[in-house]
């Protein structure tokens, strides 16, 4: 859906039709629900934040200036509320000791996923993102399933792009240690094996 057509729900909304706003929430609510899942990894948590979410969107249309992708404006306000959750919540939360993996270990660990049939490789990392802290869920979220920009992922979590490639980096690093320990060791040594 174009940045086109949500401008004009959103200015039909702001003009009093508000039965109008059930289109962008239609539109929107399994992105903003697959993301709040990501990050809080509770099911009935997650409803609550979506829940909460479209409400603030609601509330704060009249704020959005158009300045960039509105599900970008979403996301953040998705981010962000699950943010709010957790720490209202104090959860505890899953934290992966980070190997000192080379640049070209990560590459091997995306080669042997790629051998993966696509619906086993989506399986595969989305079990594994279930064991990553919040936030490095929500970054790998947006940048492999829902495949964002540099740019957009930075706008939704408020940091320059740069501090984003660097962040999705170490995020990966996390995930190439939880997918190393799950994934059949064997396709990773062949790969390996298959590069000397």
């Amino acid at each position: 859906m174009t940045t086109n057509q949500d401008q004009i729900i959103i200015q039909r909304i702001l003009e009093g039709e508000t039965k109008a706003f059930a289109v962008l929430v239609d539109r929107y609510k399994d992105l903003v629900f697959t993301l709040a899942m990501q990050m809080v990894k509770n099911r009935e948590e997650a409803e609550e934040v979506s829940q909460d979410t479209f409400i603030k969107v609601f509330k704060k249309l009249q704020h959005f200036k158009g300045d960039s992708k509105f599900s970008t404006w979403i996301y953040r306000i998705t981010y962000n509320t699950c943010l709010d959750r957790i720490k209202s919540n104090k959860w505890k939360q899953n934290t992966v000791a980070i190997n000192e993996f080379t640049e070209q270990e990560v590459k091997t660990l995306d080669n042997a996923l790629s051998s993966l049939e696509a619906t086993e490789r989506k399986q595969a990392i989305h079990d594994c993102l279930q064991m990553l802290p919040a936030n490095d869920c929500a970054l790998l979220t947006l940048y492999y399933f829902e495949e964002l920009s540099l740019e957009e992922i930075a706008k939704v979590i408020g940091v320059k792009a740069n501090n984003v490639k660097v962040k999705l980096f170490r995020s990966r690093k996390k995930l190439t240690t939880i997918l190393q320990n799950k994934l059949e060791p064997e396709i990773i040594e062949g790969y390996e094996r298959a590069r000397k």
